[in-house]
This record gives structure tokens, C-alpha cells and sequence, in this order.
């Protein structure tokens, strides 16, 4: 059987074997988005949505220094060696966003569908990672972790808001029928 894992020991047999793989991959997903961001950054036309896709380019350079932290703390050595293939693939459908031929406001709805579906993955990454930290009495990496996962929420619902103060400025392009 293939060692998905990629652990290079085998078999993966602990939590906290499993624990170290998963924040490896959540690392990757935030170098991947540290080079990502900026292009989504550039291609958004609305103000506020670029500087939104800034800000987070910053908070994303922190979670990656917390995986760190966390790995530092546990003596793990370096959250290096895996690539988040999710993330790539996110990545990959939001590139494809930005070379789409769109009217601005279409393009900006199009980024914020993206930049949520990778914030829903990173939701999703954390509170695992988490509650793996939680069982194992990992008390300093849940704090990190927690702070982390607190701040992708935050940053969804802001992206949500977004799209329903920026979407209302799209063309629907058919008749709304109202129930």
C-alpha cells in the first residue's frame, strides 16, 4: 500500500505523526498563497477588494510563521518537504480567474468566489490540526493554531460581505423571479 503520507518512516502508526504531516501541508497551502495573493491582489478592480487581498498576504506570512513556531516548539524539525496539492489546485482555478476574459465586476466576484473556497479548505485544515493539538496536550500550538483558524473566519466573513456589497453591482443576466 502507498504511503500517502510521504513520512519516509513507514507506516504512520501516531497522531502525532499524522499531526506533523498535516501542519506540513497547511504550510505549503501558505508559502502557495504568499505567491499567489499578490497576483490576485493586482487583478482585482475593486479598491477594497485589493487591499483586501493585501492585508491578507501579511496575516498569511503569520500563519506560516506559527507552523514554524509550532515545529520549533516541538522540536520537528522544518515544516518543509510536502506540497499541498489542494492548495495548488485552488490556486491553479484562481489563476484561471485571472486571465479570464470578464467585465471588472464579474472578474471581482469571480476572485471572491476563489479566495473563499480557499479559505473554507484553510477553515478546514486549522480545526483538524487543532483539535489534533487539543488531544495531544499540544497547549502552546492550539493557542497558535486557534488564533490562526480565528482570523481565516474573520477573513471569510469579509469576504462574504464583499461579495454581497460588490455581487449587487453584477449584471444578473436574467429575469429574477421573486417567490
Amino acid at each position: 500500500m502507498k504511503n500517502i503520507f510521504h513520512l519516509g518512516k513507514g507506516k504512520v502508526t501516531t497522531l502525532h505523526e499524522l499531526f506533523i504531516e498535516q501542519l506540513k501541508d497547511l504550510f505549503s497551502a501558505e508559502t502557495q498563497l504568499i505567491e499567489a495573493l499578490p497576483k490576485m491582489a493586482e487583478a482585482a478592480h475593486a479598491p477594497a477588494l485589493r487591499k483586501g487581498f493585501e492585508d491578507h498576504l501579511e496575516q498569511t506570512r503569520e500563519h506560516a510563521r506559527r507552523i514554524e513556531e509550532i515545529f520549533q516548539g516541538l522540536d520537528a524539525g522544518e515544516p518543509t518537504g510536502k506540497t499541498c496539492q489542494a492548495m495548488k489546485g485552488l490556486i491553479k482555478e484562481g489563476s484561471e480567474v485571472i486571465h479570464e476574459d470578464a467585465t471588472p465586476a464579474v472578474k471581482d466576484a469571480a476572485l471572491i468566489a476563489a479566495a473563499q473556497r480557499v479559505e473554507h479548505y484553510e477553515i478546514a485544515g486549522y480545526g483538524t490540526v487543532r483539535t489534533f493539538a487539543e488531544l495531544m496536550g499540544y497547549d502552546a500550538a492550539v493557542r497558535l493554531l486557534q488564533e490562526t483558524l480565528d482570523e481565516e473566519s474573520v477573513t471569510d466573513k469579509k469576504l462574504t460581505t464583499a461579495a454581497k456589497k460588490l455581487n449587487a453591482k453584477v449584471p444578473v443576466g436574467h429575469a429574477v423571479a421573486h417567490a
